[in-house]
């Protein structure tokens, strides 16, 4: 019997770190994810670690109540609270996500709302992306806000200056709506250079940097 507690969800926790960092989603030790474990834990990755090197005893399983630590080698992500305040939210959620990834974090820096094109993503996160408020990374003030954005039927948000958050029934459809969500950013940016003229600078860097992109 393993000394590790919950280590099937700490490894798939692992497993989806990798395969959003691999696709670009998370770089270096920015970004971090969530598990709900039962209905008083969660497991999150922790702060400042280099997601190849992380191990399952490193993933912090804290209260979600309470956010008390009760297992893991190194301290939990400084956003913790922000992915208890998903759970929460949708206790039939079990995974929350949150990135640094370029285009959607593009559109974030715009501080508008980001409207879904698609109707499965609509049905998966709502009819659009809100934006919350910025706020330092890691403080209380940004929890606070985003709790105030929070919208039922809306699972996804952008977070001003700071990327992307985001909750699903689990792990693999997180990452697979992250990409969603980065598809829909391009081509959404794509039409906001389009408003430029055609041979304006900005709108050839911008329409060549996004079509590779997608």
């Amino acid at each position: 019997m393993s000394s590790t507690p919950f280590l099937a969800q700490r490894q798939a926790v692992i497993a989806s770190c990798l395969r959003l960092a691999d696709q670009g989603y998370l770089a270096g030790t920015g970004g971090n994810v969530a598990l709900r474990l039962d209905a008083q834990h969660f497991a999150v990755t922790p702060s400042a670690a280099d997601y190849y090197g992380m191990t399952p005893e490193q993933i912090a399983v804290l209260r979600l109540d309470t956010l008390a630590q009760v297992a893991g080698e190194m301290k939990p992500s400084v956003e913790s609270a922000m992915h208890a305040s998903l759970l929460r939210r949708w206790p039939e959620r079990l995974a929350s996500v949150h990135t640094h990834q370029p285009l959607a974090s593009a559109v974030a820096l715009l501080g508008q709302a980001l409207p879904l094109d698609e109707a499965a993503d609509i049905a998966a996160l709502g009819p659009r992306l809100e934006v919350v408020g910025y706020a330092p990374s890691g403080t209380s003030l940004l929890v606070k806000r985003l709790r105030r954005t929070l919208r039922e039927g809306i699972h996804a948000y952008l977070l001003r200056n700071h990327g992307l958050i985001c909750t699903a029934p689990d792990l693999p459809r997180a990452a697979e709506l992250v990409a969603r969500i980065e598809a829909t950013a391009a081509r959404w940016l794509l039409r906001q250079a389009g408003q430029l003229p055609q041979q304006h600078p900005l709108r050839r860097r911008a329409e060549a940097a996004l079509t590779n992109s997608c």
